[in-house]
């Protein structure tokens, strides 16, 4: 009997992933270990297993397409095996089984094998173009926002002759295409691809349309593309799309203000030059300065309750301890792992944790449950040497705090001269619909303070 691959739950908080990369063709024999896929969330990715030895029956996803948990990603069994035509995808309801054709069977003679191309129940055709073929979820949105009509995609080269995302755009680059509103219109169907209309940027309007194109001022697009600097168009996906849309959000959704101050950092470099030469087998070698500012910045956040705070649907919860989200750059994007009950570890615990579980974000490999849950989160760019910016609140969480380079500043010294003292920068973002100026005040206030006698803030 056929088995129903699905997509894995990859966590308590996952709803859904995105197909990142096929590993398998249809027909193609597997084990039941052998990736079929590579899947991500916004946190991480994974490869989902066959389950099952068997042959590849049908892939019920494209690539870029997001799919909900526990639903249906592909199908193995044995050659030739009847798939649920429920599960393939646009299938109609009354649709007849299908089937795939596995490859050939070794000859019983000592004639060498042959390739036998997979085929499917259904002969290969030219699908018409209307309104009536199957489009992927992407591709319909595609073509809507670029004002290419369905009936101007000429061909689908997805499975079973789905059109997908990337059909539309080669439709789309033939010319600029209608606006929403042509696209509409009963008369869309007089849409030459590669006309140009009335519209702006040469875009085709329903009264373009009205007429046949000969008469309706519609002009075939020039045969010479215009000059344009070279450029590469990379569409948003899985991790990146999810952070572009959830800091869209966050500031379509809050009330954002940022506030800079910064925080004398001798005693910050003098006890990590002390650490580092410490005995190995303390573990406190690898203390840098960045596990000192977090150690801090928890330490403090635990005093400050609306700081250390979530903020949904009008409630406020405050919390006792702080769980701390700590940004961590990846070559997947930007991922913040959460170190549990950060206001009460240790140093050189909290030390130990956050380089686990950068470790982990950087092969891709961390568990979703431990990205999920901060109460407070600490972004640090000092490394790059940028001296000022302002981050941006990770909702549900009501502040967000930036830790910049340490700068010569001018100081005036005792006996009326001017000096030069090292300063760390920090800038708290903060949702302005619970934490007043002031509160962010108080908390910077006293942040400079543990930083200033980090020797002192570590022993607490």
């Amino acid at each position: 009997m056929a088995h129903t691959v699905v997509m894995p739950k990859l966590g308590n908080t996952v709803e859904s992933c995105v197909i990142n990369t096929w590993l398998v063709e249809v027909g193609q024999q597997v084990e039941a270990t052998t990736a079929l896929c590579e899947v991500e969330t916004d946190k991480s990715s994974v490869e989902v297993p066959a389950g099952i030895d068997g042959t590849v029956l049908a892939l019920l996803a494209e690539v870029g397409d997001e799919v909900a948990v526990l639903a249906p990603v592909a199908v193995v069994g044995a050659p030739g095996e009847a798939v649920d035509p429920a599960l393939l995808p646009s299938a109609p309801a009354d649709a007849a089984p299908s089937q795939v054709d596995a490859p050939a069977a070794p000859a019983t003679t000592d004639t060498p094998e042959t390739t036998v191309p997979l085929a499917t129940d259904t002969p290969e055709t030219t699908v018409p173009a209307d309104e009536s073929r199957a489009f992927s979820p992407r591709a319909a949105n595609l073509a809507r926002d670029k004002g290419v009509p369905k009936t101007a995609v000429p061909a689908g080269s997805g499975p079973h002759g789905r059109v997908i995302a990337r059909d539309v755009e080669e439709a789309a680059a033939a010319g600029p295409g209608l606006t929403r509103a042509a696209a509409a219109s009963p008369d869309a169907e007089n849409y030459q691809p590669g006309a140009t209309g009335s519209g702006i940027g040469g875009r085709v309007v329903a009264a373009d349309l009205t007429a046949a194109p000969s008469a309706a001022g519609l002009t075939a697009a020039p045969s010479a593309a215009p000059i344009a600097p070279e450029s590469t168009d990379t569409q948003l996906k899985g991790i990146r799309k999810l952070i572009a849309e959830r800091m869209v959000a966050s500031l379509a959704t809050t009330a954002q203000v940022s506030y800079q101050t910064s925080a004398p950092a001798t005693g910050l470099l003098a006890l990590r030059a002390r650490l580092k030469g410490t005995d190995p087998e303390l573990g406190l070698t690898g203390v840098t300065i960045g596990d000192l500012v977090a150690f801090a910045a928890a330490r403090v956040a635990a005093k400050h309750p609306v700081i250390n705070a979530h903020l949904a649907d009008g409630v406020l919860r405050t919390f006792a301890t702080v769980h701390l989200g700590l940004a961590v750059d990846t070559p997947r994007g930007l991922m913040v792992p959460t170190v549990a009950e950060a206001s009460a570890i240790s140093l050189k615990a909290l030390s130990a944790t956050t380089k686990d579980l950068a470790a982990q974000c950087q092969a891709g490999s961390i568990s979703p449950d431990l990205l999920a849950g901060a109460t407070f989160t600490v972004t640090n760019l000092g490394s790059f040497g940028i001296e000022a910016f302002t981050p941006i609140v990770n909702v549900p969480q009501t502040s967000i705090l930036g830790v910049s380079a340490i700068t010569d500043h001018p100081v005036e010294k005792p006996d009326g001269g001017v000096g030069i003292e090292k300063r760390i920068g920090f800038s708290l973002t903060a949702d302005h619909r619970v934490v007043d100026g002031a509160d962010a005040a108080r908390y910077l206030r006293d942040l400079v303070s543990a930083i200033a006698e980090i020797d002192v803030t570590v022993l607490s």
